[in-house]
């Protein structure tokens, strides 16, 4: 497998398996319904961890564009790889959806409320304020990116490396991720925000457009910060 299509795999299994416990616990009807904030948490954390252990010898696992590009400006990562890597993850994350979206065929049409199917695809905030929200995604992608760098300068014994991972998403989310649905990620909102836009959903309403762009800015920038005060750190 190729680099690029370990990155589609990747990013995808992370979006079903992500979305799939959000659609699980949101639409009405389901065995989990109601299972709450804690067991979606969990579940993107097991996600990401299962995600790094199939792909993460062949493409490092990266599942994130923000954190491809802060990767390359560090030099870490070759510039001639960044949009192959950041296409894969998009069309994954697209395709994730999607096949999220198939496994709960049945329920959208069940439940009435349109933005709880939209949180199913991508994130919206608990209370609406650009700049609080966009500070919270730039903080919570700067430590998660900062936090990677610095596991990555520790050795663990064999296989644990995407298990720490996990846990450093379970981290963020419990303790930063209840304002906005910490995206962190900007293919994990925005592919399935535009599966979202074109799929023939039941009664889904907007795909709040207008929100969109503080889950896409926010990483880039808080995995900027997150190198560069590494690299302050090390200097």
């Amino acid at each position: 497998m190729n680099p690029y299509l370990a990155e589609f795999v990747g990013t995808a299994l992370v979006i079903t398996l992500g979305e799939g416990v959000v659609a699980g616990v949101s639409l009405r009807g389901t065995k989990a319904e109601g299972a709450g904030f804690l067991t979606v948490v969990i579940a993107w954390g097991i996600a990401i961890a299962l995600a790094v252990y199939a792909v993460g010898n062949i493409s490092g696992a990266h599942f994130n564009p923000a954190l491809t590009f802060a990767l390359a400006v560090k030099g870490d990562f070759p510039w001639s790889d960044v949009v192959g890597y950041i296409t894969a993850q998009f069309a994954g994350a697209f395709f994730g959806a999607v096949l999220v979206w198939l496994n709960y065929l049945p329920f959208w049409k069940n439940t009435p409320d349109a933005s709880v199917k939209l949180g199913v695809f991508c994130n919206s905030p608990a209370i609406r304020n650009a700049w609080s929200n966009l500070f919270n995604e730039i903080l919570a992608t700067m430590i998660l990116v900062l936090a990677l760098l610095f596991i990555g300068i520790n050795h663990f014994a064999d296989g644990l490396n995407p298990l720490v991972v996990g846990l450093l998403i379970i981290s963020i989310g419990l303790s930063l991720g209840s304002t906005t649905g910490f995206a962190l990620n900007p293919a994990r909102d925005l592919g399935p925000r535009i599966a979202h836009f074109v799929l023939p959903i039941h009664g889904k309403g907007s795909s709040d457009w207008g929100y969109a762009w503080i889950p896409v800015v926010g990483p880039f920038i808080g995995a900027l910060l997150g190198v560069g005060l590494f690299q302050l750190i090390f200097a």
